[in-house]
């Protein structure tokens, strides 16, 4: 497909998801510089249209940058791909590691941001591992400053 074919398609399958799910918000990767310039072009294009497409719904937006999803989820900021999938897996009680990698790495977005969310609550601290245990005592401790 040509790339307007290939973003407008995307973008339509973005918008029926939205429309059928209603999202409270939008969580995405912060997009950065890397030495893959065609990955970090398609990634910012894609993100530009969930930018428009949650403006266009009044759906607010929530940006982490990839060590801060590691950070959140593995408890390193320098985890790989293997370990963030092992985590995700571990985090959702899953069989396995969810394929391809992307698709874990968008569910450790969601993850980063219901424990990195404003008003979100961990439910289970026993589901936690130790290092994700620590990380959100210290988040809440940091919230509870500013705050007071």
């Amino acid at each position: 497909m040509a790339l307007d074919e290939r973003i407008g398609s995307i973008g339509n399958r973005i918008d029926a998801l939205i429309e059928r799910i209603k999202p409270d918000v939008i969580a995405l990767e912060r997009v950065f510089a890397d030495v893959n310039v065609r990955s970090v072009m398609g990634t910012a294009q894609i993100s530009g249209v969930v930018l428009l497409l949650a403006n266009r719904h009044g759906i607010p937006i929530a940006m982490h940058t990839p060590t801060e999803v590691k950070a959140a989820v593995t408890g390193s900021g320098k985890a790989n791909k293997d370990q963030v999938g092992a985590m995700v897996a571990k985090i959702l009680g899953l069989a396995e590691v969810p394929k391809p990698a992307d698709a874990a790495d968008s569910l450790a977005i969601a993850i980063c941001h219901g424990w990195r969310g404003a008003g979100s609550a961990v439910s289970s601290d026993s589901a936690l591992t130790p290092a994700q245990r620590a990380w959100h005592a210290a988040a809440s401790a940091a919230a509870r400053k500013r705050e007071g």
